[in-house]
Formats: C-alpha cells, sequence, structure tokens
C-alpha cells in the first residue's frame, strides 16, 4: 500500500506564496509522474501540474509563470511552489502519484488526502 502526505496549505493574501509538499511512502517499486491537482467548491477537479520521472513538467495554463513542480526522486517527493497567488486559486490541492510494486506491473494512482489552499483578496 502506498500513502501519499500532503503539508504546506493554508491562509495568504493575494500576491502571496505557498510551497506544497508531498511524500509517498510504501511499496513502490519505481515512482513514475506525480502532479498537483486541485478542487475549488463547486467545481471539477483540475490538473495543476505534472512531473515524470525525467523531470519534464506540464501546467495548467491559469498557473504558468507563478507556480513551479519539481521532484526529489531519492525521496519519492514532490513540490508545488506558488508565487503571486490569486483568490481564483483557493481550492483543495490533492498530490497525485503513478507507480509501480512490481517490475512489469502496470501502474497504480494514488491520491493525497488534500490540503486547503486559501488566498484572501
Amino acid at each position: 500500500q502506498v500513502h501519499l502526505v500532503e503539508s504546506g496549505g493554508g491562509l495568504v493574501q493575494a500576491g502571496g506564496s505557498l510551497r506544497l509538499s508531498c511524500a509517498a511512502s510504501g511499496s513502490i517499486f519505481s515512482m513514475n509522474a506525480m502532479g498537483w491537482y486541485r478542487q475549488a467548491p463547486g467545481k471539477r477537479r483540475e490538473l495543476v501540474a505534472s512531473i515524470t520521472s525525467a523531470g519534464n513538467t506540464n501546467y495548467a495554463d491559469s498557473v504558468k509563470g507563478r507556480f513551479t513542480i519539481s521532484r526529489d526522486n531519492a525521496k519519492n517527493t514532490v513540490y508545488l511552489q506558488m508565487n503571486s497567488l490569486k483568490p481564483e486559486d483557493t481550492a483543495v490541492y490533492y498530490c497525485n502519484a503513478r507507480f509501480t510494486v512490481l517490475a512489469g506491473n502496470l501502474p497504480l494512482d494514488a491520491w493525497g488526502q488534500g490540503t486547503l489552499v486559501t488566498v484572501s483578496s
């Protein structure tokens, strides 16, 4: 079983910064892509940013230039540095990890419990 533990959410004023962290633990043979999603009240969960094991990144248009995703492969940890935060960034942020538990197995997905980010105007 794989667990993802997130930290770093909170309340911040518009224009401020926050850094989210997500550490994966458990029976992991290899960690593939890791990413961050968010869900605002009344809205669908959306991809914020993702990063492959090789370090290739992908961002939602709404956060390009403001958010930076990174990872520490040795620690199976992914980070999201969020700068120039806007009230519309307010949401619960979820960490996602795609991994395999044995060589040759199909990849599985795990989700964190979510961390709330609130940006006040």
